[in-house]
């Protein structure tokens, strides 16, 4: 049975290996120079990298979380849909391989194959870009570069992938066992995985570890302030390299939460469109005066590993689930 399914699972294996070997050879041979330019500049690492060094950062973060939608989609969709589809699954359970026996199968050596790619695409990208995280949560600017919180950075790092994949794989499967057509079920993975993965990130990352505050007053030349949705909302940026700003909430002299204040944006109404930096800085200081601060939460550095930890449970429990709803299709729905 193991020998049967590795045999149908071949080709997408392969060429998923190729992939991923192009890109470790690929980061292989660049990335020592790479590190040996980040104990000469350190922080100032970002500034100094050249175009071809951005176009593999971005290539390795675009491969990383492209790897366990791929693999959702081509590997586990059709891996029992397309039988389903055909009709071969009878001739594989008149051999006398059980229902039970014959899913097990597949989704063991799927899910296996697809953590290890995952694993080794994640592990060369988060080896490659370790200069460069480095220097970002040291100070380095990140109008370009992500920090390894950042929602895009944090899902191509470290040992998420891993359980991306999984949770991929065994959705797909899912989705193929219920759908029973190959290219409606590959459509569906791709849309159900992709809504999970912004959803995440939205309302539960943020939860998974305690989270620290920051107060930082509203006025000029302090912590860099913004506006947005017209004035009805103030963000603030502290400076703290490397974290991951999860919300911001304006405080009156109280400390207690309260909305912008409609002085403000009338402060700040202009009949030629949005204020200007001038007017802008000029409206800060009568909030400041009233006593409002800014508090933002945000995700510390230092929890990079429990949220990864966190995440990796929460992501492989929901790949268990599906197995386990698998299981039960496949033995009390499926004829």
């Amino acid at each position: 049975m193991i020998w049967l399914t590795w045999r149908q699972f071949r080709t997408q294996a392969a060429l998923m290996s190729a992939a991923v070997a192009a890109l470790a050879v690929t980061l292989a041979v660049t990335g020592p120079q790479l590190a040996d330019l980040y104990r000469a500049a350190g922080s100032s690492l970002v500034d100094r990298l050249s175009s071809s060094d951005q176009t593999l950062y971005y290539t390795g973060l675009l491969v990383v979380l492209a790897v366990p939608a791929v693999i959702g989609m081509f590997w586990g969709a059709p891996l029992i849909s397309r039988e389903l589809e055909t009709g071969t699954h009878y001739l594989a359970w008149n051999q006398g391989v059980t229902r039970t026996r014959w899913l097990a199968t597949k989704l063991g050596l799927g899910a296996t194959a697809a953590m290890t790619a995952a694993g080794l695409a994640a592990l060369a990208v988060s080896w490659w870009s370790s200069p460069i995280d480095r220097a970002v949560n040291g100070g380095g600017a990140t109008d370009t570069y992500f920090p390894r919180l950042d929602p895009v950075a944090f899902a191509a790092r470290g040992v998420v992938p891993m359980a991306h994949a999984a949770f991929a794989f065994v959705l797909g499967v899912a989705l193929g066992l219920v759908i029973r057509r190959t290219l409606p079920a590959m459509a569906t993975t791709l849309v159900v995985y992709v809504t999970v993965q912004i959803s995440v990130p939205l309302w539960l990352r943020p939860y998974l570890a305690a989270t620290d505050r920051i107060t930082v007053p509203i006025e000029p030349g302090g912590a860099p302030i913004s506006i947005q949705e017209g004035a009805k909302e103030i963000v603030a940026h502290p400076e703290v390299p490397g974290a991951w700003e999860t919300s911001q909430q304006t405080l009156d002299a109280a400390g207690q939460p309260v909305p912008v204040p409609s002085s403000f944006a009338d402060c700040l109404r202009t009949e030629s469109g949005p204020p200007t930096a001038q007017q802008f800085d000029g409206c800060l200081p009568d909030l400041g005066a009233q006593g409002y601060k800014q508090q933002v939460t945000y995700q510390p550095p230092g929890n990079f590993w429990a949220l990864q930890w966190a995440e990796t449970g929460l992501y492989l429990g929901l790949a268990l689930a599906l197995t386990g709803f698998c299981i039960w299709w496949i033995r009390r729905r499926l004829t």
